[in-house]
Order: structure tokens, then sequence, then C-alpha cells
């Protein structure tokens, strides 16, 4: 009885998720009340109190559903990295990662769209400022760190401060993300040019990424 309720949980929440994302993508973050979203998952206001706390829970939640094993695969690249492999090889690979699953994954890429586009940081929502930059933060310093080892395995020295080489990264990274998004059909293959982008950039640190 325990493990089905649990379940029966797991599945409602996921069902609010699920008409959370469809909801925030057709009217926008802004337009978008909790009783749309209830109506969209045919549950109450009540069921999503139940699983957040408010609107913004709700979407820091529907956007870790699609975040989380993208960060997943970037620590288990710095740990492999670190131990045996090319760090500069690792950041290309994590970033192929990323940008395959966008391209390919259409929930992946509505939530991203949703969040970058569809999204305005402003009273309740301030939070998602709060927890972007977080991320933002994460992302770079996990970047200062690979970079560094890089610069250490390839005998190189950077002929920047590896923490400017980390933000420059993470611009270069969602640059080309956020152009690919900007269109309904998109211009260019994104993982094919986010991995150019990416491999130049660290070329041009003195940086290779070939095995």
């Amino acid at each position: 009885m325990v493990r089905r309720t649990k379940e029966d949980a797991e599945a409602t929440r996921g069902k609010l998720l699920d008409a959370a994302q469809q909801v925030f993508y057709t009217k926008g973050v802004a337009g978008a009340s909790l009783l749309d979203i209830a109506q969209a998952a045919n549950l109450t206001r009540g069921a999503i109190y139940w699983h957040f706390q408010n609107k913004s829970d709700l979407f820091h939640a529907m956007l870790q559903r699609v975040t989380f094993p993208f960060e997943q695969a970037l620590h288990l690249s710095e740990e492999a990295c670190a131990r045996e492999g090319n760090a500069a090889e690792a950041i290309v690979a994590s970033v192929r990662f990323v940008l395959h699953t966008v391209s390919t994954d259409a929930t992946a890429r509505q939530v991203l769209d949703i969040a970058l586009h569809k999204t305005e940081c402003v009273g309740e929502m301030f939070a998602i400022r709060e927890r972007r930059m977080q991320g933002a933060l994460k992302f770079t310093c996990q970047m200062e760190r690979m970079l560094h080892l890089a610069a250490l395995q390839q005998q190189v020295s950077l002929s920047i401060p590896v923490s400017s080489a980390a933000h420059a990264l993470h611009a270069v990274f969602c640059g080309v993300l956020h152009a690919w998004l900007l269109h309904l059909e998109p211009p260019f293959d994104l993982e094919e040019e986010g991995v150019r982008a990416i491999s130049l950039y660290l070329q041009a640190l003195g940086l290779c990424a070939d095995k």
C-alpha cells in the first residue's frame, strides 16, 4: 500500500510537470496561472501545492528534469578526466552530449526554450534568476577546474586567467544555444556548430581536444 501511494504521488507529480511545460510554452511563464496548470493536468490547485511551494518551485522542478542529466554528465566527465583522460577532450564531449540531447529531444528543446525565451524573472519568479545565476556559477567553476587541468595535462600556459577563460567558454556555449533556439526551423546543426565553436575556442587558448 505504501509503495502504491508513493507511485501514485510520483505519477501525479509527473503529470503536473508535463502540464506545466505545455502551459508555460503556450502562455509564457508570466501568463500562466497555477489554475491553468491544474486544469491542464485535470487536477486541483491543491494537488500542485501538495508537491510544490509555488509557481517558481514548479518551474524549477520542470527545468531540473531536463538539466539534471546534463549536470550529472559534466560531473562524471570531470571525475573521469581527472583520473585518466584528456580534460579538453572531456569538455568537448560534455558539450556534445548536451547539444545532441537538445537537438534531438523535443522535450529538452521545449523546456530550454521556455527557460530562455518565455520567462520573466520578476515578482514571484525572481527566484528563477537567482537559480540561473547559481547554475551559471556552478558551470563556470567546473569549466575552470577542467581548463586548469587541461592546461596542466598539455603543459600549456593560458594567455588569460583560467577564470576568464571559463566565463568566455560559458558565453560561447550559451551564444550558440540561444541562436539555435530562437528559430522555429533551426538554420544550422546545433551539435556540429556548437562543438566546432567550443573546439575553436579551446584551440585559441592553446589547448588540443583531439584524442
